[in-house]
């Protein structure tokens, strides 16, 4: 694990210095297009790059100072020993802000995403508890100022969810909601028992993130595009004109289809959209599986069938079971407030990293 997160950002401390030298390349410079590319990478990269940069100075200078205080210099150790605390503690701030910019992987300061959630198993109830997932996410969206946009619906019959995606702009987006992919379960008296038994449901979320245009480049004969005549549940508000898209990517065979809004135009933008985060998950995914055992292994690996947590509504009880955390709160996390739970994922990974460079509890 410290391995891994070593060469990661060794590799993104070279970069960013190739990419310092390419901006004074007289043939980057004569190319616009390239120039900008190599600027947006850059800019991408500068905040980790520069702090590990500073991070491997202060640990030449401690290791300098430490060697000082084994020596027979009476001057140099009394240098070493008034200048040690100082540089201990830069180091330790370092860190820290390298583990707030690297927990979550690499895709942590995205701040869009895509989130789907569909029911699973448990008919109606299933979908209902969609629902209530969709309501909850929307809440704690709200609360922290991100924008939130439903992409694509399918209800059912009695107002639950078959499949919604929503897109979400905002800072920390994709760090803060990316685990929370997998199998949501949830026991409770269900609205459609009339015996007052309690059951079992689930459904399942899948957190994206957005990638930008250039990472994903997708050409239109990539993709298949069909349009047709949307409809709403029951056969109401059938729209009369073709607008609904399905976009058919023919390399992967994944396909999204949009009928959310009247217009083809947007619902064909909003296809594109969820096509891109779909295709680059796929292309996380795979590489992710090339290095198994890396970092993220020890909170799960967001895959969509793993079940992650649980939310029992006799008991206000809410359990994660990547982490063993369980709260009595649950009335408080259906309403948003889900800070408690993210946070400690967030933390469990961050801790994790430390004690694999040796570096303790956290402050």
């Amino acid at each position: 694990m410290a391995s891994s997160l070593r060469d990661e950002l060794e590799a993104k401390l070279q970069r960013f210095e190739e990419l310092e030298r390419m901006m004074h390349d007289p043939d980057v410079l004569a190319d616009p297009g390239r120039l900008a590319r190599v600027l947006r990478e850059h800019g991408s990269l500068a905040k980790i790059a520069t702090r590990y940069r500073r991070l491997k100075e202060l640990n030449a200078q401690i290791a300098e100072a430490e060697a000082y205080l084994e020596g027979d210099d009476p001057e140099l150790k009394e240098l070493a020993e008034a200048e040690l605390p100082a540089l201990r503690a830069e180091r330790e701030e370092c860190w820290e802000e390298i583990l707030e910019l690297t927990t979550g992987g690499q895709d942590a300061q995205r701040n869009s995403c895509v989130l789907e959630i569909r029911a699973g198993t448990g008919g109606e109830e299933a979908a209902l508890f969609a629902r209530d997932l969709f309501n909850m996410y929307r809440r704690y969206a709200e609360s922290r100022g991100w924008k939130w946009e439903v992409m694509d619906a399918h209800p059912s019959d009695l107002g639950g969810f078959k499949e919604v995606i929503v897109g979400l702009e905002g800072e920390g987006v994709f760090r803060r909601l990316q685990y929370e992919s997998g199998v949501h379960r949830v026991q409770r008296v269900p609205e459609t028992e009339a015996h007052g038994r309690i059951h079992t449901s689930a459904a399942t979320v899948a957190v994206l993130p957005e990638p930008e245009d250039i990472e994903i480049e997708l050409r239109p004969e990539d993709y298949r595009e069909d349009v047709f005549h949307a409809g709403g549940p029951g056969g109401q508000h059938v729209n009369k004109t073709a607008s609904a898209i399905r976009l058919t990517h023919l390399a992967t065979g994944i396909v999204v289809t949009i009928q959310d809004e009247r217009s083809q135009h947007k619902n064909r933008a909003k296809a594109l959209r969820v096509l891109k985060a779909r295709l680059y998950e796929l292309r996380r995914r795979e590489e992710e599986q090339k290095r198994a055992q890396e970092r993220r292994s020890k909170i799960g690996t967001g895959d969509r069938s793993e079940r992650i947590r649980t939310y029992n509504f006799p008991e206000n009880r809410v359990t994660d079971h990547r982490i063993g955390l369980t709260l009595y709160q649950l009335d408080q996390i259906m309403e948003g407030k889900l800070d408690p739970i993210i946070d400690a994922l967030l933390d469990y990974e961050k801790r994790g990293y430390r004690e694999a460079f040796g570096l303790g509890a956290t402050r």
